[in-house]
């Protein structure tokens, strides 16, 4: 079950986020539905189409499914999907 302690070992697509924080002051307030990722992005469906965000220099707030916020440093979600999922932290 997905948890803010484990929150970067899981899948991300299908949940709902809004971009908290960034250098790029228009990605700010960004929010929408993940669906999907790559080592450096989360792409964001908006309703205004998708946009994709740096996970660099961003924060994330996530909602778990069991209605849960997590704020997320996009800093520790920097690596392939498939490889951050596998790895241990600590």
């Amino acid at each position: 079950m997905i948890s803010p302690q484990n929150v970067l070992r899981h899948e991300l697509i299908g949940l709902d986020v809004l971009v908290a924080s960034a250098s790029n002051p228009g990605h700010v307030g960004v929010s929408g539905r993940i669906i999907d990722e790559t080592r450096n992005t989360l792409i964001i469906q908006t309703g205004r189409g998708e946009k994709r965000i740096p996970k660099r220099f961003s924060v994330f707030r996530i909602r778990l499914p069991d209605g849960t916020l997590v704020d997320v440093d996009g800093s520790s979600l920097e690596a392939q999907p498939e490889r951050r999922i596998s790895m241990r932290i600590r």
